[in-house]
């Protein structure tokens, strides 16, 4: 899921989102968190500047998926700062934070997103981006389009407030703080599956982990969540479609490629239309780049198309995957041409799992931070999140808090 936030009501939620995840924690790691509310609320209130501080830098300094080494070193040193150990370079450019509490308990994963997008900021904001660097071998304006710089800002003011507290900590916190989750450079691996590849979630073995995200769909306060799937699992493809280069003016004699598409393209929306039983689980296939040809008069030899798929189940995934391939070889073949397909291309994200026994033991904690009636249950979006790696390995939560804002999907 990649929301556009409006960036001039972010600090409204910093405040209740840092709570929030303190409580959060706290529900888990402290013996009576009554006990501690007053100590939590008073940290949260004087940490609040730093914390937008914070975000207003990271914001400024937007850095592409696996490229974070600004926003790495500056999460290192706040985490070093404080005493916790920390571990750097994990999945390329992220960092891991461990603090041990005085007492025994559970390990606690809180997860925290570094990456920004390839997207221009138009805004007049003094702490605007107007960073460009190279993106897939062109240069591009880079922004935090999704809020991760709110999300790091807000786990480094988590890690400050629970390194003070140490002496009441019941388990341990691992703070991870991760890089990619837009996608990894072309040719690259990254994001939260290279981190668990690389141990993210051992030494000391993570028992439960949440992630958040800032979403800009509805009024400020508002916590939503979803037990079971929440998001879908998202892969990428390219369909190559060859064809038989010949003058525009004499079509017959060549075979036409982009006429081949454009019947490739058409035929695929009838899989979620016709295929897929849309009353048991959504489904999209989408194509959002075609590229072939170069003059107005010749029909080039081959067109490329770029397009994403969205299902909710291992089952569905594997048919659409099917049906796809059914429909791009066997339309090339009646035109009397051939097609491949690349699938997934480059990326195969799962479906964003909340674990059920999980997301009810912590229902009430929602409901005291934010107020019963603020807590809403949501269906699920066919956005993808690459949290998903981690919530297949431990029992995890994601969740989104939401501000006032426009939101561009």
């Amino acid at each position: 899921m990649k929301i556009k936030t409006n960036q001039s009501h972010l600090e409204d939620t910093l405040k209740i989102l840092l709570l929030f995840i303190l409580m959060f924690f706290t529900t888990l790691t402290f013996a009576q968190i009554n006990d501690h509310s007053e100590a939590v609320n008073k940290a949260a209130d004087k940490i609040e500047q730093k914390v937008i501080e914070w975000r207003h830098d990271i914001h400024q300094n937007p850095e592409l998926g696996n490229r974070e080494f600004r926003t790495a070193a500056l999460i290192a040193k706040h985490l070093e700062s404080l005493g916790i150990d920390v571990q750097t370079k994990v999945g390329v450019t992220g960092v891991v934070g461990i603090l041990k509490g005085d007492k025994p308990g559970p390990v606690v994963a809180l997860r925290a997103d570094m990456d920004a997008l390839p997207v221009e900021e138009k805004n007049d904001l003094p702490y605007a981006s107007k960073v460009k660097a190279n993106y897939n071998g062109n240069e591009t304006s880079v922004m935090h389009a999704c809020g991760h710089d709110g999300h790091v800002a807000i786990l480094m003011g988590v890690a400050e407030i629970l390194s003070e507290m140490k002496s009441d900590l019941k388990g341990t916190v691992k703070f991870i703080f991760q890089p990619a989750e837009e996608g990894a450079p072309f040719g690259e691996e990254g994001g939260a599956s290279l981190m668990v590849k690389e141990g993210a979630l051992e030494n000391p073995k993570v028992d439960v982990i949440f992630g958040l995200h800032l979403d800009a769909s509805t009024e400020v306060g508002k916590i939503t969540y979803k037990p079971a799937g929440i998001m879908a699992g998202n892969s990428d493809m390219k369909i190559t479609v060859k064809g038989k280069p010949t003058h525009g003016a004499y079509p017959w004699m060549g075979i036409d490629p982009i006429v081949v598409s454009a019947q490739i393209i058409t035929s695929l929306q009838t899989i979620v239309s016709r295929n897929i039983t849309l009353t048991d689980n959504p489904a999209v296939v989408t194509i959002g780049a075609i590229n072939g040809g170069n003059r107005s008069n010749i029909i080039p030899e081959q067109v490329e198309m770029l397009g994403t798929i969205r299902t909710f189940t291992n089952e569905d995934e594997a048919f659409v995957y099917k049906r796809i391939r059914e429909i791009v070889e066997m339309t090339a073949q009646a035109a009397g041409t051939t097609a491949t397909v690349e699938l997934p291309y480059t990326t195969r994200t799962p479906v964003t799992f909340n674990n059920e026994k999980l997301t009810k033991l912590m229902l009430p904690t929602l409901e005291k931070t934010a107020g019963k009636e603020n807590v809403m249950l949501i269906p699920a979006a066919t956005g993808a999140e690459d949290f998903s790696f981690f919530a297949q390995k431990v029992p995890g939560l994601y969740f989104s808090l939401v501000q006032r804002a426009k939101a561009e999907i």
